[in-house]
């Protein structure tokens, strides 16, 4: 290409308003294509949101955006200036920015230490904390969250949606052209996600162009303008968010109509004996934990972020285990205070944060999908002619059961797409043979279709006669698939709600809200 034709393509770019500009872009992996020829423009002031299945090509092409790979072909275009980003430093100081689903803040330094990073002001090799922390508050300013961040907090000591926060606050801190989120709200709560949104509008009104990556179809109506649309590293097409609708984009993303995004729910004569009871279960954070699982059922647990719901899950399963009250399963008190204790009595765990507890990243598909077998059957291992047999026929059963798309089985899991890494995490388990199961955030960060043929996995798996309780942060998801509902707040179950309850229900037992309403209820009528 000449310099001439560089120049009337950067020209072009500039003439129509984009901030930023991808051209042609081709991406390949060994055995995968993963972006092939995609063109697209992001405009100031504007939320383009990029949305397809796992593997569509949606995280390979920001990160070729944000300076983390380089594309094999194809040109990056800001602000009408043909660019090559060689690291995401680069990218950062050229103002393209990018928050991923898992935070890269460094959790033992403090939050005007992530914000400048490499950047902290001093003289003579000395650090000038006094500067960094004022220059960190201005910055918190902007986004409006000087008064909930404290410049001198330690990030692990800071929730999901301060953590990220502080990342776009890190953004604004480069000037930042142009944002980039990759599933931002896969970990907050609807409240949160309202407050997300708020600040995105603020972006917004700085003409920042943002680019916005999600799951939740919803979410992506809600904040958005404008919807492009990736299927097997290939742009389908750019649409209006005013002139579609989620059908449509669902018909984009996977070619075809889906028939139902939740399975019917069960039926209560169909439920069998009670499988697991907990009476006053407690330690350090939970208190009075009292509810019953049937065989049969899923048992939804919604609450706001830090409400308990994962502590819960990990006090069941061992992992942070119950100091007071009794588990019974089947009928008789069992001692749980370890994942193995758990796993003997055939229970099985989902975790919400699959790269730190759900996967060995490093080790093969094939060896993580067997990783229960092995601790339940250590003898049956790799070396044994009978665990070969069957890790031949039981690893390819699993990974179809659960839509897993690899080309190989013997690929490291840390290759995979983050859906497909949650779907080796269920094919593990799946594997154990669990009677119970707890699913913690199942179907994070996992396509519509994909999340459709889990909760029909899910539901496949009561009509089995297994019991499952199922955390949700997504409350459509929760009123899609439970049979009873848990609501807890605070560390205790505040709450019980039927199947078919609404959003607005379980936010009110959530908040704490529906105390107030039934108190205002009883003043009035005993005055009356």
């Amino acid at each position: 290409m000449t310099v001439a034709s560089i120049k009337t393509q950067a020209d072009t770019s500039a003439q129509t308003g984009a901030v930023m500009e991808v051209r042609n872009i081709c991406k390949r992996f060994p055995g995968v294509q993963a972006c092939k020829d995609i063109t697209l423009q992001f405009m100031p002031g504007e939320v383009h949101a990029v949305v397809g299945e796992n593997g569509a090509g949606k995280s390979t092409l920001m990160k070729i955006m944000a300076g983390a790979y380089i594309a094999d072909s194809g040109e990056l275009i800001l602000q009408g200036e043909r660019v090559s980003f060689n690291h995401p430093q680069e990218a950062q100081f050229k103002g393209v920015s990018i928050i991923y689903q898992e935070f890269n803040l460094l959790p033992e330094r403090t939050v005007a230490q992530n914000i400048f990073l490499g950047r902290e002001p001093g003289k003579f090799g000395a650090l000038d904390v006094a500067e960094l922390n004022k220059n960190a508050v201005h910055v918190l300013k902007e986004v409006e969250a000087d008064q909930l961040i404290s410049p001198t907090a330690m990030c692990h000591s800071l929730s999901v949606a301060e953590q990220q926060i502080v990342e776009i606050a890190k953004a604004i801190s480069f000037d930042s052209k142009v944002l980039i989120m990759d599933e931002p709200t896969a970990s907050l709560t609807t409240i949160e996600v309202k407050i997300l949104s708020d600040l995105i509008s603020k972006l917004k009104d700085r003409g920042m162009a943002i680019v916005f990556i999600s799951h939740r179809l919803r979410e992506v109506f809600e904040i958005a303008e404008k919807i492009s649309v990736l299927k097997d590293g290939e742009l389908v097409g750019t649409v209006l968010t005013k002139d579609t609708n989620t059908s449509e984009i669902v018909h984009m993303m996977v070619g075809r109509d889906l028939d139902h995004y939740f399975p019917p729910l069960g039926s209560p004569e169909d439920f069998g004996e009670v499988v697991l009871r907990v009476k006053d279960g407690g330690n350090n954070f939970l208190k009075n934990i009292n509810f019953e699982l049937r065989k049969g059922e899923v048992l939804c647990v919604a609450g706001l972020q830090g409400s308990g719901r994962t502590e819960m899950a990990q006090a069941l399963f061992g992992v942070v285990p119950f100091k007071t009250g009794t588990i019974e399963v089947y009928g008789k008190i069992r001692t749980i205070k370890t994942p193995p204790d758990a796993i003997r009595l055939q229970m099985g765990f989902v975790t919400e944060d699959r790269k730190a507890e759900g996967i060995l990243p490093k080790q093969p598909i094939r060896d993580n999908i067997l990783l229960t077998v092995r601790t339940l059957q250590p003898f049956l291992g790799l070396v044994h002619k009978d665990g070969i047999r069957k890790s031949r026929t039981l690893v390819p059963t699993l990974a179809n059961k659960v839509d897993l798309r690899a080309d190989t089985f013997d690929r490291e899991a840390q290759y995979l797409s983050g859906g497909n890494q949650q779907k080796v995490v269920l094919s593990k388990w799946l594997s154990s043979k669990a009677n119970i199961f707890i699913f913690d955030e199942p179907t994070r960060g996992i396509d519509v279709e994909s999340k459709a043929s889990i909760h029909d996995m899910i539901r496949g798996l009561t009509k089995e006669g297994i019991a499952v309780l199922m955390i949700s942060s997504e409350l459509p998801e929760v009123l899609g698939m439970s049979d009873r509902i848990l609501v807890m707040r605070d560390g205790r179950i505040a709450g019980e709600l039927p199947a078919k309850s609404s959003e607005k229900d379980i936010m009110l037992v959530a908040t704490g809200h529906s105390e107030e309403t039934n108190s205002k209820r009883k003043a009035t009528v005993g005055k009356e």
